[in-house]
């Protein structure tokens, strides 16, 4: 069963520009220490060729996974979000009603979740207690380490 990715049109950007680099710059350069190493002698007793493989093997891995996300992401269409109910891409004005406050998150995509601008992951426990909730309802979110929240929905940008 495929798992599709979601990703707003500036995460594919960022992750277009990751494979590039690991492609085009991170590649070539792990072949030139490979070849470098070789020429040291026997490969068969050089620890450094051994551990540049092995790196070059992680970084092949790391490519054919942000490929994989790649080829099954799907864009997020920021026209086609419903502003009366929180959902992906929904800046939420929250109130705290346990400990007092008032927060804003945008719920975003897993792979761009940015706490200090205020982006959490849509599968952070936060997001999905919000998820569906209108202005004035109250979500109660259980957090992992079992502590109830309560944030009232003040405004959804």
């Amino acid at each position: 069963m495929t798992k599709f990715e979601y990703l707003t049109k500036e995460g594919l950007k960022k992750l277009q520009k990751k494979i590039e680099k690991l492609e085009n710059i991170e590649r070539p350069k792990m072949s030139m220490q490979i070849a470098e190493a070789r020429d040291k002698g026997d490969i068969s007793e050089n620890a450094e060729y051994d551990a540049i493989k092995e790196a070059q093997g992680f970084l092949e891995m790391n490519i054919a996974k942000l490929k994989r996300k790649l080829y099954n992401a799907r864009i997020i269409d920021e026209s086609k979000i419903n502003k009366d109910r929180v959902s992906i891409l929904s800046t939420v004005k929250v109130k705290n009603l346990t400990y007092g406050g008032e927060q804003r998150y945008t719920l975003v995509p897993e792979g761009e979740a940015d706490l200090k601008l205020g982006k959490i992951s849509i599968n952070t426990p936060i997001s999905i207690g919000l998820l569906g909730k209108k202005i004035g309802d109250i979500a109660h979110i259980k957090l992992p380490n079992n502590m109830i929240l309560n944030y009232k929905i003040l405004e959804i940008i």
